[in-house]
């Protein structure tokens, strides 16, 4: 590909996996994003929660210096809490709708365009179906409340169903099936796809974009370990590139990037925020390495595809 890539779409990073740290909202949080929004290899950021009033307020205003395009990822907000949106209990669905909407009043704050939304654990067989009408239900709540609110788009994140979030959505004819019914009522909604959750969902790219395409996307690129259970870097730990026992490297990234470029979804007229998710997880690792790491094979790949 000789065009350069920012024509097509917007390399980003999660800025609480490259330096985890920050994970919970608390920490450097001001001082590694500068470091981020001082690097113009980037044009877009994911940000998650700043619990600190000041420090989001000094949070909003680098990032309105720095030009980035900013996402709001509620990950770090429902995964350590266990939030179900599609809980079977009427009133812990209210409580997780709040909650919801409380990390949209904070994207907002920080200036976000994009709202990232995950599902909770998957019940099983026997009750999948109804928790993916809840979830429907719950998709509508707030996208609604997002448009109320401003211009801000929400995208559903599909995440493994059998191995580590062992999520609702889950597998790409799933996320298909919950994302029509709410990208019809709602133009602010569309749907994430992972290239680190393949291999977890043991779904090909070729055969599973297709069933999304239709929607508005995003994109991720990111590693993951799954053939040894006993690695220590098992599971969705978003690995650098690369790593011994990994999935993930150039030639699978520029296979993501030509199935993209085929379908249209990289494209001149709209580019896609694409994000790197990767975090340094071995103790010769840094943040400024496994970044390093990410932009080199980002580079690569689109010189391949």
């Amino acid at each position: 590909m000789q065009d350069s890539m920012y024509g097509y779409m917007k390399p980003g990073i999660v800025h609480f996996k490259a330096f985890p740290q920050c994970m919970g909202g608390q920490g450097p949080i001001v001082e590694t994003l500068e470091t981020i929004c001082e690097d113009d290899f980037w044009t877009a950021v994911e940000i998650g929660p700043v619990k600190d009033t000041r420090e989001r307020d000094k949070a909003r205003k680098i990032l309105q210096v720095s030009h980035l395009t900013v996402c709001y990822a509620t990950q770090p907000t429902i995964l350590p809490q266990k939030l179900n949106p599609h809980h079977f209990d009427a009133a812990e669905r209210q409580r997780v709708l709040n909650i919801i909407k409380n990390c949209v009043d904070e994207a907002y704050q920080l200036g976000a365009s994009f709202f990232r939304i995950m599902s909770g654990k998957d019940p099983g067989d026997e009750t999948r179906g109804e928790a993916k009408k809840l979830f429907i239900d719950f998709l509508h709540e707030v996208c609604d409340y997002a448009a109320a609110n401003g211009d801000m788009k929400v995208t559903l994140k599909i995440f493994d169903r059998a191995i580590d979030k062992k999520a609702l959505i889950g597998p790409f004819a799933d996320a298909a099936e919950v994302a029509a019914p709410v990208a019809a009522a709602h133009a602010n909604f569309g749907v994430l796809s992972d290239l680190s959750h393949f291999p977890l969902l043991e779904e090909d790219p070729a055969k599973s974009i297709p069933l999304i395409k239709d929607f508005f996307c995003h994109f991720h690129i990111g590693n993951c370990v799954m053939r040894d259970r006993a690695d220590i870097l098992y599971g969705d730990l978003q690995p650098r590139f690369g790593v011994p026992g990994g999935e993930i490297d150039t030639p699978d990234v520029a296979n993501y990037f030509r199935i993209l470029l085929d379908h249209g979804l990289l494209n001149r007229e709209a580019p896609p925020v694409v994000s790197t998710e990767v975090r340094p997880l071995l103790a010769e690792e840094t943040s400024a390495l496994v970044m390093a790491n990410a932009k080199r094979v980002i580079r690569e790949a689109w010189a391949m595809a």
